[in-house]
């Protein structure tokens, strides 16, 4: 593939001069005739080189012709080409190649008019784990060949679910290595025959060997090829009058049974499906919500909603059909379509996707070619097929509805809480999503471990990406007023300094600003301690809002506090705004909380640095924490102490000293 040359960006001047401007837009149109129609992928960048859009296209000079040879009026696309002021190409050899180039470059740019998913591969799997007598577990993570793996589950709790039924049925064990290796007797999951006992020899190999092999059929969607295989077996332990063996076998065949029953999705020959993904699509409201349900092995997993970003920016224009013309394409084709390409491309398709919409066949023969192995979609089954679809139809209609009615929600208690205050961030709704909140805490242990949090609200959701911890030093510990003063001049002295110098925040390519509202979580002392960095730094005191417990500390009954001299406000128990002023409270409280909790375990173990010590294995290690009480006791031994310590010789002493100090 080859990048098509790029004209220089013009610079802030020329586009405000109106010749300059006519000259750039003439350079981008003799760009446009001068591409080649050949497959490829296209990019539009704005004035700033940001980039505003990435598509693929059959014919590279018809498809980006379309943009500026059309009369878009006042629509998105139309918005979207009037900001374009240069484009780049990419050729390439194929249809499939444009829409894995195109896949990568919409998931690495994340353009403002394209339809994103969040990327999030991170399905859980169940792992059945290599060893003598084999384990099964849940795992998430990236998958080896060294253990076996099962999957993708939608959700842990299928995972979970999964792992239950092989244990009533097949009874594998689920213990960990270590447990497993230091066993004298059975544990509870014997007792209530959810494990054989492998680890007490209460079953063979090769016995153990069978019933993984068995599990593993189950999971693969051998279930018929199973339960003929049980039968069989239970036949032959009754000829040779083992019934006891035979009647474990017939418990077997009856819990399988019970767990097969109306679990398989089955088309109208009677074949069952083993592997599908049923994927529905609603948009409602500039709002999209697409629901993946997953079929593994015949069995129905259960579903997981996605809901993409930019659906309401997103350009609506459709793909080119099998002649290179520009079809219809909707806006619910264009989100199942985008989250094929984002979801898929990467690896992973299961043979069978029965969809809501019809997508472009390029885009499943892309697929096919990707995962080596033909993809088939189907978008108007038959029974029962049908009813699995018309169910993932229902649940993506449920979730939207509650997605819109949560965001309903939270724009209604911004509203609240800015009419409340009576704060000046205008009245449109542009305005109401760009209003930010950042909350602090401190959180100590009797002093030890002192760490400040930040939390930030914005868009009428908790940013947990923006969210940061600070660790306090210097200050008398318990000093609440000290360690509030310290986060809060870290926090915004670089602010201020960066908005004096008209800087931009480089990881997001927006303008750093401060927020509309700082909460602290305490009463007067914080709001004064808070007051007094603010005209030091010389903001703006009406920022400032303090959350002080009401009368015994009940909630609700909480009272905001301002810096600059406002009456104390009270806004009642049943206040949508001081619903979320609680819901941002307790938010920074909880991740104070849970920060503060990891440094002080941090501190009190030594951070792990025995474990990290080369020659200091569990056994030594063990050692030294029975002999000094612990690790705070082994740092403040001399290189003389360890030396007392069976197995510690004198360059280890001296190397865990050095480590220790």
């Amino acid at each position: 593939m080859t990048d098509s040359p790029t004209p220089p960006n013009p610079s802030a001047d020329d586009i405000r001069a109106e010749p300059a401007a006519e000259l750039a837009r003439a350079r981008l149109l003799a760009d446009v005739a001068a591409l080649p129609g050949l497959p490829g992928v296209y990019r539009y960048f704005d004035a700033q080189d940001a980039v505003l859009y990435v598509g693929k296209a059959r014919d590279l000079k018809k498809r980006v012709a379309s943009y500026f040879q059309k009369n878009h009026g006042g629509t998105r696309i139309g918005h979207m080409v009037t900001k374009i002021v240069r484009l780049q190409t990419t050729v390439v050899r194929s249809e499939a190649e444009a829409l894995l180039l195109e896949n990568n470059l919409i998931k690495t740019l994340a353009p403002r008019y394209n339809i994103l998913f969040r990327d999030d591969k991170s399905y859980p799997y169940l792992k059945i784990a290599s060893h003598r007598f084999p384990r099964v577990a849940y795992y998430r993570g990236s998958v080896d060949q060294k253990h076996r793996y099962f999957g993708p589950f939608p959700s842990a709790w299928a995972v979970k679910e999964s792992i239950q039924m092989l244990q009533k049925v097949f009874r594998l064990r689920t213990c960990e290595d270590t447990v497993f290796g230091n066993r004298t007797r059975p544990c509870l999951l014997y007792q209530i025959k959810r494990c054989s006992g492998p680890c007490v020899g209460f079953i063979t190999p090769p016995d153990y060997a069978r019933d993984v092999n068995n599990a593993e059929r189950f999971l693969q969607g051998d279930q018929q090829e199973l339960l003929d295989a049980l039968q069989a077996q239970m036949m032959v332990h009754a000829d040779a009058l083992q019934f006891e063996q035979a009647a474990e076998i017939r418990n077997q065949i009856g819990a399988l049974s019970r767990v097969l029953h109306q679990q398989a999705v089955e088309d109208n020959t009677g074949v069952t499906t083993k592997d599908a993904d049923v994927i529905a699509v609603k948009v409602e409201g500039g709002r999209a919500c697409v629901n993946l349900a997953m079929v593994r092995g015949g069995r129905h997993l259960g579903d997981r909603p996605y809901f993409p970003k930019h659906v309401e920016d997103a350009v609506v224009i459709g793909p080119d059909d099998d002649e290179g013309q520009e079809r219809s394409a909707g806006p619910e084709v264009q989100v199942l379509e985008a989250f094929i390409a984002q979801h898929y491309l990467d690896g992973g398709a299961p043979p069978l996707l029965v969809l809501s919409q019809p997508v472009d066949k390029a885009l499943i023969e892309a697929l096919s070619l990707q995962s080596g192995s033909k993809v088939t979609a189907q978008h108007q089954p038959r029974e029962p097929r049908r009813a699995w679809l018309d169910m993932c139809i229902t649940g993506a209609q449920i979730k939207l509805a509650q997605l819109l009615a949560e965001e309903g929600s939270q724009q209604a208690r911004t509203r609240a809480l800015v009419d409340a205050l009576d704060l000046d961030v205008g009245l449109g709704a542009d305005h109401l999503d760009t209003f930010r909140i950042e909350c602090f805490d401190v959180s100590h242990t009797a002093g030890e471990a002192t760490q400040a949090s930040c939390v930030v609200f914005e868009g009428h959701k908790m940013q947990s990406a923006q969210y940061r911890r600070y660790n306090i030093e210097g200050i008398t510990g318990g000093d609440d007023y000290a360690a509030m003063r310290q986060v809060l001049t870290r926090r915004y002295a670089k602010i201020v300094e960066a908005i004096n110098a008209d800087a931009a925040d480089v990881a997001t390519g927006t303008s750093v600003r401060l927020p509309d509202l700082v909460l602290v979580d305490g009463g007067r002392g914080q709001v004064s301690m808070a007051r007094e960095v603010f005209e030091e730094l010389g903001i703006e005191l009406s920022r400032i809002v303090g959350v002080e417990k009401g009368e015994g500390r009940k909630v609700g009954l909480e009272e905001l506090v301002f810096a600059d001299g406002r009456v104390k406000v009270s806004l009642g128990r049943d206040s949508a705004a001081l619903m979320l002023v609680a819901q941002i409270r307790d938010e920074a409280h909880r991740f104070a909380i849970t920060g503060m909790r990891a440094r002080r375990a941090s501190v009190r173990t030594g951070g792990g640095k025995l474990e990290e010590i080369a020659g200091v294995g569990p056994k030594k290690r063990a050692k030294l924490l029975q002999r000094f009480g612990g690790v705070r006791g082994v740092g403040q031994a001399s290189v003389e102490d360890l030396l007392t310590v069976d197995g510690i010789s004198k360059e280890l002493a001296e190397e865990i000293y050095r480590v220790l100090h």
